[in-house]
C-alpha cells in the first residue's frame, strides 16, 4: 500500500504542475499571481501560521516548520482550490467572470522521533494565464476619414512555477524547537505584447521568458508557555532567504507575421539580452503570537515582511514596493470528548487578513482584503478516527476601480482530505 502511495504522489505531482490554472489581470505583471499559501487548516484562519502549533497530532505546518510540536501520526494530504473571480474597471464598463479549479497542495509528514518531525509537499507557486486585447481608433482630427487606422495591442501570458518543499523541526527543549525548509522552484512563465496596425503587414512583438530552476530555505522558531486553567501563549518568526540557484530571463524584440500554420514568418529581431538572476524570490521574514486553551480554543495574530524588488518585463525594469500582511485568525472546538454530538466534535475555523500589495499600478497599490472561514469535518469510526475532511472558504477584493485600474472580487473554495494514522511504527511480538 505505501508503495502504491509513493507512485501515486509522483503522479499527482506531475499532473499539479501541469494542469493550466487561470488567475488576475494582475499576473501579467512580474512572476506571476502567486497561488503559494498554505493548508486549508492555515487558509481558512485568514494564513495565521507563525505562531500556531496544532492541539492535534495529525498536521504538519509548512509555514513555520518549527511549529510541529504536537506530530505523531503520519499525516498524508490532498487539496484542491476552486477561485471564481469578478473583475470590473471603469474602462468601457467591462465586466468579466472568470473560474478555476485546481489541485493546490499534495504532502506527506510523519515524526521521524518523539524531538524530530518531518514534511514532504507539492504545490504550484504561481502562474501566468491570461489573453487581452486593446483595440485603438486613431485619426487625424480631420473629417476625412481615409487616412484613419486602427492599432492593436495583444498581451498574453502562460505557464506555471512549481514547488517541491521539505520541512524539518526539532524540539530543544520542551515547548521550544527550530525547523528548518527548503523550496526547490521549477517552471517557465512567457509574457508577449504584440502590436500591429491596419496599415502595416508586420507584427512587432516583445517576448519575456523566464525558466526557474531555483531554492530559498526558512528559517522558523517557536516557543509556547503553559499558562493555568489549560491555557497556553505561542510566540513565533520565521526568516526566508532570498534564492539561490538558476533564474534565467530571455527578452525578445522582433517583427514578423504569421503563416498559415500559425508560426512566425520573416522574422527580424531587433534586440535581445539574457539576464541571470535570483530576484524572482524575495526575502521574506514573519512574526506571529497566539493564545488559546487545550482542544478548546487559540486566537492569533500575524505580521508578514516581503522585500520588493526589480525584474525585467517585456524588455524594461518593472519595480515591485515592499509588501506588508497583516492577519488573524483562529479556530473553536465545542467538545472534542462528546461522542454523541458529531458537530461539538467539529473544528470552526476564522479568519481575516490585510495585505499592502507589492504592485504599484497606475499611482496606486494594488491592496487585498479577505475574511475567511472554514470547518475540519472529523471520520468517524476507530480505524480511521484522527483522518478528516477540511472545507474552507476565502471571501475577498483586490485592487481598485480608480486610476482605470481593476477590481478583483473573489470567492475561494477549498476542499482536502488528511489521512492520518500511526505509520513506520515497530511491531511487537510475543
Amino acid at each position: 500500500m505505501k508503495r502504491l502511495f509513493v507512485l501515486s504522489f509522483l503522479s499527482a505531482g506531475y499532473f499539479l504542475h501541469a494542469q493550466s490554472i487561470g488567475n488576475s489581470p494582475y499576473a501579467s505583471f512580474g512572476i506571476g499571481d502567486v497561488k503559494y499559501d498554505n493548508t486549508v487548516d492555515i487558509n481558512s484562519m485568514g494564513g495565521v501560521s507563525t505562531a500556531y502549533v496544532s492541539d492535534f497530532n495529525n498536521s504538519f505546518n509548512f509555514a513555520n516548520p518549527a511549529a510541529n510540536l504536537n506530530l505523531e501520526l503520519t499525516s498524508i494530504k490532498v487539496e484542491g482550490t476552486n477561485e471564481n473571480n469578478f473583475y470590473k474597471t471603469n474602462v468601457d464598463n467591462t465586466k468579466v467572470t472568470k473560474h478555476s479549479t485546481y489541485l493546490s497542495n499534495i504532502s506527506i509528514a510523519f515524526p521521524l522521533s518523539p524531538k524530530v518531525k518531518f514534511g514532504l509537499g507539492f504545490q504550484p507557486y504561481s502562474s501566468k494565464n491570461y489573453n487581452f486585447i486593446n483595440t485603438t481608433v486613431n485619426n487625424n482630427n480631420t473629417v476625412d476619414t481615409s487616412d484613419d487606422y486602427t492599432t492593436v495591442n495583444r498581451f498574453t501570458g502562460t505557464g506555471t512555477i512549481s514547488t517541491v518543499q521539505g520541512g524539518l523541526s526539532y524540539e530543544i527543549t520542551p515547548g521550544f524547537a527550530l525547523g528548518l525548509r527548503g523550496n526547490f522552484y521549477f517552471g517557465n512563465l512567457y509574457n508577449t505584447e504584440e502590436i500591429t496596425n491596419s496599415a502595416a503587414t508586420l507584427i512587432n512583438g516583445y517576448q519575456t521568458k523566464n525558466r526557474i530552476e531555483t531554492y530559498d530555505f526558512t528559517l522558523g522558531t517557536v516557543y509556547q508557555k503553559k499558562l493555568a486553567n489549560d491555557r497556553k501563549l505561542t510566540l513565533g518568526a520565521t526568516y526566508t532567504f532570498g534564492a539561490t540557484g538558476k533564474t534565467e530571463t530571455y527578452y525578445k524584440n522582433s517583427t514578423y507575421y504569421y503563416g498559415v500554420a500559425g508560426n512566425l514568418v520573416d522574422e527580424f529581431i531587433i534586440d535581445e539580452n539574457l539576464q541571470k538572476d535570483n530576484n524572482l524570490f524575495p526575502m521574506k521574514a514573519s512574526f506571529g503570537a497566539g493564545i488559546g486553551k487545550d482542544l478548546n480554543w487559540f486566537l492569533g495574530a500575524q505580521a508578514d515582511y516581503k522585500q520588493g524588488q526589480s525584474v525585467l518585463f517585456l524588455g524594461k525594469d518593472f519595480q515591485y514596493k515592499d509588501s506588508y500582511k497583516a492577519s488573524i485568525g483562529g479556530w473553536y472546538l465545542p467538545n472534542a470528548n462528546n461522542f454523541r454530538s458529531y458537530l461539538q466534535r467539529v473544528v470552526y475555523r476564522y479568519g481575516a487578513y490585510y495585505e499592502k500589495g507589492s504592485l504599484f499600478l497606475n499611482g496606486k497599490n494594488i491592496n487585498e482584503f479577505a475574511l475567511t472561514g472554514g470547518v475540519t469535518l472529523p471520520f468517524t469510526g476507530k480505524t480511521n478516527a484522527a483522518s478528516a475532511l477540511e472545507i474552507g472558504i476565502e471571501v475577498g477584493k483586490r485592487g481598485t476601480l480608480k486610476n482605470n485600474l481593476i477590481n478583483q472580487n473573489f470567492i475561494n473554495l477549498k476542499i482536502g482530505i488528511n489521512f492520518a494514522d500511526k505509520w513506520f511504527r515497530k511491531s511487537l511480538y510475543d
